[in-house]
């Protein structure tokens, strides 16, 4: 007879723990499902932690070797890699530890084995071992993505996991793709001494954040001498006996580029295809997420799905919130659904890009009618006396409502920034009304205050 829980979890990252944590809120008997080398899930173990300890170090490494322009001289600035490492296990074991604690307590059943579910209410462990539950919630991350490019089957490819871990700077590496992953880990390379060639298919990176935000960041990328090719098509990639060689055509013509090392940061896709997701009735969307409502059931009554596996974003804060709505659902307790017209997303490249809501096309596809102002950080006060005028911040206002339906930060410390505005964007505030609160002299956060103060009397006059 398989043993029998009420609520049972597959994956024990960021939407497994939150949708577990709050199922014990309302029931007794938890299993938690987690076959990983190491408890922790991806942000903690190789995603947002790791490397945005690695990033902010070479953050101030550039910075100091820009001392000159604050009037320092800061001699022999330099990246011993080793050191950055131990730094960043010594963060990564403490925030693992805590999960690991959690997920180990007396409050969940832990299985240390990956599972697949043979029916709507039961799951096959490795070993062979059958469990039931009543409510069963899918939270099994993501996986790296390797397209169908031309040679890239057949070379020995880093990816951001590879990275993360290295002891030493690379003398030159290729970076494939034009993502969030590929541009943070891009220029972290080259601040750490590589040289870098980021080869994009689309005609700018950051497909996600748009193009006045990408043309920004790749002329920084250049400025710090990345070599950035956007709009190509790659044709081959081969071994060769100094490292890699990718050969691609760019505006017309055949380029051939060679580095040590290639990094494939193409993006990751859901870790579904273990989960036999046919025998439970599950349908998958066209890149492989599970279909899910808005208090993330799947197409089966009684399966939830969080986190990466799900979509839309890949992101811990929605994976949280998902994990916690599809528990609270689970037990009839009447959650809100999940709303997305207030994601927020950052890029931690340097200018950092943010950006929170809709979007100017976004918006005019919701039958909204935009009103956009924006102010650049070369003529903000605070940004000038940092050092920092590159960038711009952005506002959209619905002309009939009034409201705030987005807003975006391309500049210093915009992963900061970008929150004087979410609170705005969810909960539907007017420019007018953000400009009652006092906005501190001299702050970076005071540059809302340009669009807002625009906004504020377009929308009064109009």
């Amino acid at each position: 007879m398989p043993e029998h829980f009420d609520f049972l979890v597959l994956g024990g990252g960021s939407a497994g723990y939150a949708s577990a944590r709050t199922a014990r809120e309302f029931c007794e008997r938890v299993a938690i499902v987690d076959g990983s080398a190491e408890l922790g899930g991806l942000c903690i173990l190789q995603g947002c932690m790791p490397s945005k300890t690695l990033i902010y170090s070479t953050d101030i490494l550039h910075l100091a070797k820009q001392g000159e322009k604050f009037g320092l001289r800061i001699a022999g600035a330099g990246i011993d890699m080793s050191a950055l490492q131990a730094r960043k296990r010594h963060w990564v074991s403490d925030f693992a530890e805590y999960r690991r604690e959690q997920l180990e307590s007396d409050r969940f059943t832990l299985f240390r084995q990956s599972g697949r579910v043979i029916g709507p209410q039961e799951i096959a462990l490795d070993d062979g071992t059958r469990i039931r539950a009543d409510q069963i919630m899918v939270a099994t991350g993501s996986v790296v993505n390797t397209p169908d490019v031309p040679g890239l089957a057949n070379v020995p490819a880093w990816t951001s996991d590879d990275v993360l871990g290295l002891e030493s700077v690379p003398d030159s590496v290729i970076v494939l793709g034009g993502g969030i992953i590929a541009c943070e880990l891009g220029q972290f390379l080259a601040r750490a001494g590589s040289r870098v060639t980021l080869v994009q298919r689309g005609n700018h990176i950051l497909r996600e954040a748009g193009e006045p935000a990408a043309r920004v960041i790749e002329q920084a990328f250049r400025d710090e001498d990345m070599e950035v090719f956007t709009g190509t098509v790659i044709e081959g990639i081969e071994k060769t006996t100094a490292g890699i060689r990718v050969s691609f055509s760019h505006e017309g013509r055949a380029v051939t580029r060679e580095a040590g090392h290639l990094l494939n940061a193409l993006g990751r896709g859901p870790n579904t295809s273990r989960l036999n997701l046919a025998a439970a009735g599950l349908r998958t969307g066209p890149r492989g997420h599970l279909l899910h409502d808005d208090w993330q059931q799947t197409s089966q009554p009684g399966i939830y799905t969080g986190g990466d596996c799900a979509g839309p974003a890949e992101l811990v804060h929605i994976a949280v919130r998902q994990g916690e709505t599809a528990a609270r659902h689970a037990f009839g307790q009447d959650p809100p659904p999940l709303r997305y017209d207030a994601l927020m997303t950052v890029v931690f490249t340097d200018p950092q890009v943010a950006w929170v809501g809709l979007r100017e096309d976004e918006a005019r596809a919701r039958k909204f009618d935009p009103v956009v102002e924006e102010y650049p950080f070369e003529d903000h006060g605070k940004s000038l006396l940092m050092e920092a005028p590159r960038g711009y911040v952005k506002v959209i206002a619905d002309r009939a409502s009034g409201r705030i339906v987005g807003a975006e930060c391309v500049g210093k410390d915009a992963s900061e920034l970008i929150h004087a505005l979410t609170v705005p964007v969810a909960i539907g505030l007017t420019p007018a009304q953000c400009m009652e609160a006092d906005w501190y002299h001299p702050t970076l956060a005071e540059i809302w205050t340009y669009p807002l103060e625009e906004l504020a009397e377009e929308l009064n006059n109009g």
